[in-house]
């Protein structure tokens, strides 16, 4: 009798093990890098270009990420005044991939691309993520706007400020004008 409600009790406890590892190795695919340039580029994006990470731009790199990007160049997309980045930076432990838009220096449109945390995914909605349209670097790398944090996504929302802030870094070094 004991065996049997011992069994009964580890059975659950086994698939509810498996299924929180399970999403812990998985990644939430929101959108597709290639669909976001897609959406963002009217159906028709243009050819990648690429960007070198000079010791000088990674300095300022690692002034908004706190650390340089793992990358010596970035690949990103441009036609007319606007660019788009994909990027990626640790939320807590994983990298969460955003995509990202700039148009004549302000933001204007951000997604979670790819998000690989076990929680504080809240960042993917547009609730959130509206808060940057718009958006500028000022002289102090900072954005000229407050974002609201997201209780329990706080590690993620500060990812994403870092990644906009970098983005509209990049957008300036890809245009001259840093």
């Amino acid at each position: 009798m004991v065996k049997s409600t011992t069994r009964r009790c580890l059975f659950p406890m086994a698939v509810m093990l498996f299924f929180a590892a399970a999403h812990s190795w998985a990644a939430d695919i929101y959108q597709s890098p290639d669909a976001f340039l897609t959406e963002a580029f009217a159906g028709q994006p243009p050819a990648p270009k690429t960007l070198w990470l000079t010791d000088a731009m990674q300095e300022r790199v690692v002034r908004i990420l706190g650390h340089k990007y793992p990358a010596m160049r970035l690949r990103y997309w441009e036609h007319e005044k606007r660019s788009a980045w994909i990027l990626e930076e640790i939320g807590k432990e994983e990298p969460i991939t955003a995509g990202i838009v700039v148009d004549a220096g302000r933001i204007e449109r951000m997604r979670v691309l790819i998000y690989r945390e076990s929680r504080g995914d809240e960042v993917r909605y547009p609730f959130f993520t509206r808060q940057f349209e718009g958006a500028e670097l000022k002289s102090d790398m900072r954005l000229d706007r407050h974002i609201d944090a997201i209780s329990g996504a706080t590690l993620s929302v500060r990812a994403l400020e870092r990644l906009a802030r970098l983005a509209l870094y990049l957008d300036g070094e890809a245009r001259g004008s840093p």
